[in-house]
């Protein structure tokens, strides 16, 4: 039986690439579709449309007003399709049909917010020494801009990319992930529906190499906008080293959880297991390490052991599965083997751990609860990037914080505790972008994201994220009538 087909959308046209590669369907391990394997020659094709496009009048002389009206327009057409996109997510990805939904629906606000954004990035006046001049400042979109996503929650890191690049008036090339692109090569529909000048959404996929070499080194690209791994990034960092591009980077994190005693425990069992296993623990954000005042823990133990066993695993497709499997198989033995290292050196898992009975095809595995000693547990101390989270108990404030805090990332956090006064001394004190008070998860296009250390460099979301795809150009204006004197004569 032949595969369903996905195609590459360059300049304005839906094209074939030379090569492609299967798509496999994480709840059955098999292929269901053949994917685009973008070529160095199909990379140069849509950096050289997007360049075009950026000076092209089409595009080049619309008003900020008519680039917010167009991101409006495909937040509309997200927002009337968020169902077919869902359905491709979750069947390339393995997310569950639920969230997938729900997610996509909330994509179209982004780019709705982008579109209103659009034409509210101001210039300025500034009072200068020189009474015979004026000066003013003009912000001018930087150019081309490869963006670049991972397969997870995909739809989103897009929008929060393409969303103030194309309000700054910037081109974009968006490479989705090799693994699970379908919904963004779908998503390239509605951009050409939306009525984007051709060559100003161009939208690929393909592997690091040459696919993301090529884009991210290419002389003609001015901004890289990469979420994903640290090792990719380390290698985009050299790529941008040929031409100077602006990069922010969103490496993903290793987010602690921390609660006290004095904690409504029912209610933060529910935010616990939303922040680990939502997604199959398979988020940026994930509230993977949780840290337990002593006098709470093991009452805290037992209740998201409870609600762990009772999570509805199975086909990502059904409305009634509450956790799908994971996204890839080289994700489902990395964390089969983190496991055996975590039980060899002290650890215990409490809850999973294993494939769940009555799945034995796909990539599914149990919510799982690990407890450790301390942070030194290679479960504690590593990104897993899936449904594990561990606990390790506290004494003290002090010894809470230094135990958040002893890691490489910094992208999220969580405080519950009904004391204010801690709560603000430990905002002050956790070094992540995010911290979450008695919630976990929340996000919104009105609110900045991103992290500290390895967890990246920049931020994407809020009204400040549209002033990175700008650059500044000073004007200068004399205002005096008066002849220009010889600059050889001195007064």
């Amino acid at each position: 039986m032949s595969l369903p087909r996905f195609p590459l959308y360059i300049d304005g046209a839906f094209v074939e690439a030379a090569e492609t590669f299967e798509s496999l369907d994480p709840s059955t391990g098999r292929a269901w579709a053949l994917m685009p394997a973008a070529g160095e020659a199909d990379v140069n094709r849509a950096v050289a449309a997007a360049e075009r496009a950026f000076h092209d009048p089409s595009w080049a002389e619309l008003t900020a007003t008519q680039r917010g009206r167009l991101l409006t327009r495909l937040g509309d057409l997200v927002a009337r399709h968020a169902g077919r996109l869902a359905e491709l997510e979750t069947r390339d990805t393995g997310k569950i049909i639920r969230e997938t939904t729900a997610q996509i629906g909330y994509v179209a606000d982004y780019y709705r917010y982008f579109g209103g954004l659009a034409d509210k990035v101001e210039g300025a006046h500034l009072p200068i020494d020189k009474p015979d001049m004026e000066v003013f400042l003009r912000r001018e979109p930087i150019g081309v801009v490869a963006a670049i996503v991972p397969w997870n929650s995909q739809l989103f890191l897009s929008a929060v990319k393409l969303g103030p690049a194309l309000a700054a008036g910037c081109t974009v090339v968006l490479k989705a992930s090799e693994d699970g692109p379908a919904p963004l090569l779908e998503f390239a529909r509605l951009v050409h529906e939306a009525g984007f000048p051709k060559g100003v959404v161009n939208i690929i996929t393909g592997f690091g190499e040459p696919a993301g070499r090529v884009l991210t080194s290419h002389p003609a690209v001015s901004r890289v906008a990469f979420t994903g791994g640290p090792d990719t990034a380390r290698h985009i960092l050299r790529n941008t080293a040929e031409n100077l591009a602006h990069t922010t980077l969103e490496l993903g994190g290793k987010s602690p959880v921390i609660v006290f005693a004095d904690a409504d425990l029912e209610s933060v069992s529910n935010a616990i297991i939303a922040g680990i296993f939502a997604a199959s623990g398979q988020s940026c954000v994930a509230g993977s390490r949780l840290y337990v005042e002593r006098a709470a823990h093991d009452r805290l133990v037992d209740i998201l052991k409870a609600k762990a066993a009772r999570i509805r695993i199975g086909d990502p497709q059904d409305q009634a599965s509450e956790m799908g499997p994971l996204a890839t198989r080289r994700q489902y033995e990395h964390i089969e083997a983190v496991l055996a290292r975590s039980v060899a050196e002290g650890a215990t898992i409490v809850q999973g751990g294993r494939r769940p009975a009555g799945l034995p095809e796909g990539w599914y595995f149990e919510p799982t609860i690990v407890l450790a000693a301390g942070n030194g547990i290679p479960c504690v101390a590593e990104e897993l990037f899936g449904p594990v989270l561990s606990v390790v108990a506290f004494d003290d404030e002090p010894q809470a914080v230094a135990l958040a805090n002893d890691t490489r990332f910094g992208l999220a956090s969580g405080i519950f505790t009904t004391n204010l006064t801690r709560a603000h001394r430990l905002i002050r004190r956790l070094r992540a972008g995010i911290v979450w008070v008695n919630t976990y998860r929340a996000v919104s296009p009105i609110v900045p994201f991103g992290g500290y250390g390895r967890s990246g460099l920049g931020r994407e979301g809020g009204a400040e994220s549209i002033l990175d795809y700008t650059r500044t150009k000073a004007v200068w204006i004399r205002t005096s009538d008066d002849p220009i004197p010889d600059p050889f004569v001195m007064r």
